[in-house]
């Protein structure tokens, strides 16, 4: 066994998870510190470009969660438990099955997106200049989505073996040459004309590219545990198997995540583009908790999967435990400074009274619920490892239950925006409290034993 896998198996878990977690925490801070950056160049562009963007975030977000944590995951756990259990060559085979499958979902979602974009906006409440924008924002960043699913796929063969440092190299170093080459192109520079919106998205798939190329350098240089032989590889059933069996269950809770907020993205956009704006603010504070939960779950993946493949589901468990409690102090603390001074993050993107007034009711009500996101997300994760997705999922159609379903009558009997937010509010406290009470009852375990039993 490779002495990083035992690492993993034998170590400390609370310094094993931190030393794993930092240079992650640090990968995704800088991800959303350029997507953020790029919302505010786009903000400087008018209420009507930073709406448009707004409408096609949670569908750049989906590609994001579902490249990189759903379907991700699911690569990241399937190397885990194969290396725990000493099956080599097993995880060096799920690197091409892993690139097959992420060119598909690719493929898949760049037809979906540029054909059924228009209409999809339009419900969303998209109209006039914020219409246009999110269109042409959209089919340039979804025409090069496989550039995304990739970079993300890649990122995490890598951090299936416990290395984070690679991925969050290649990372900082593409978003030091993402911010002033977005900034560029969306204002024009000497010889480079402005192109508006559509420049932050070009650069957006520029950097993604860049990155694609340095992680598979790296992969086949043979520096890592795994080695990259594509041709050499044969194409195996169980292989796909590992990868979808958790990537499916995790992607259908990306979706809802996504669905949630964008249907109530339709909801509010009722009330016009500054609500829709400011509401689109105020989430990406709450996508930020997505990328945060994800520094610390894709070594929860290769923790907790690889020693449920070690045979030590108690260490995987303590592992969990520890990397959930990390997460809910970190988002609540995020979440309950955003509701004492909203319009300090909401005045970063625009000025008008519409969008700060609306945003800052979302982050009043919501915010104070952030820690029970980030305890679900973290545990989300953590279950990709063990392989079991039973109640995350169940989680998550609660939530979008709650939130959606609820938000929406609440309006239609009250015609007050806040209580939408209110819903979305208790959407995220049942989410985190139902995931964390089921693996304390014994999720994971209990459906191991009963298949141990059945075995026997």
């Amino acid at each position: 066994m490779d002495p990083r896998t035992r690492q993993l198996i034998e170590a400390p878990i609370a310094p094993t998870l931190l030393r794993l977690a930092i240079p992650n925490v640090i990968t995704t801070i800088v991800q959303v510190s350029t997507g953020l950056i790029e919302t505010y160049f786009i903000g400087k562009l008018g209420t009507d470009a930073l709406a448009g963007v707004a409408l096609v975030f949670p569908g750049i977000m989906l590609m994001q969660m579902m490249s990189a944590g759903a379907m991700g995951g699911g690569v990241s756990s399937a190397i885990a438990r194969a290396l725990g259990a000493g099956r080599r060559e097993d995880a060096n085979a799920t690197i091409l099955h892993a690139l097959i499958i992420a060119t598909g979902f690719a493929v898949f979602f760049s037809a979906t997106a540029i054909t059924f974009g228009p209409a999809l906006y339009t419900i969303l409440g998209g109209r006039g200049a914020s219409l246009a924008v999110a269109l042409t924002y959209s089919n340039i960043v979804f025409a090069g989505v496989i550039l995304v699913w990739l970079f993300n796929t890649l990122s995490n063969v890598i951090r299936g073996t416990g290395n984070t440092f690679v991925p969050a190299v290649v990372t900082i170093a593409g978003a030091a040459l993402l911010v002033p080459f977005s900034a560029a192109l969306i204002f024009g520079f000497h010889a480079i004309p402005a192109l508006g919106a559509a420049g932050g998205a070009v650069a957006l798939l520029a950097y993604y590219g860049l990155g694609t190329l340095a992680l598979a350098a790296y992969l086949w240089s043979g520096r890592g545990v795994l080695r990259a032989n594509l041709l050499e590889t044969w194409l195996r059933w169980p292989l796909f198997r590992d990868i979808l069996r958790i990537g499916l269950l995790a992607s259908l809770t990306s979706v809802m995540t996504n669905v949630t907020i964008g249907l109530t993205t339709g909801v509010v956009g009722a009330f016009g583009p500054a609500a829709i704006a400011g509401f689109g603010v105020g989430t990406r504070l709450e996508y930020l908790l997505i990328p945060l939960a994800s520094g610390f779950g894709a070594p929860l993946v290769a923790l907790v999967g690889t020693n449920f493949g070690a045979g030590k589901p108690e260490r995987a468990l303590r592992a969990a435990w520890i990397g959930g409690w990390i997460c809910f102090a970190v988002s609540e603390t995020i979440g309950v400074a955003a509701a004492l001074f909203p319009a300090a993050w909401l005045s970063l993107f625009d000025s008008d009274p519409g969008m700060i007034e609306a945003g800052s009711a979302y982050l009043r009500i919501v915010g104070p619920f952030y820690g029970f996101f980030g305890l679900g997300m973290a545990l989300y994760f953590a279950s990709q490892g063990a392989g079991a997705l039973k109640w995350p999922l169940i989680a998550g159609v609660s939530r979008m239950v709650i939130a959606v379903g609820g938000g929406y009558l609440l309006l239609h009997w009250t015609g007050n925006l806040l209580f939408v937010y209110a819903a979305l509010a208790l959407g995220l406290a049942t989410m985190g409290a139902m995931i964390a009470l089921a693996i304390k009852g014994g999720a994971w375990t209990r459906g191991r034993n009963d298949r141990g039993a059945k075995a026997g």
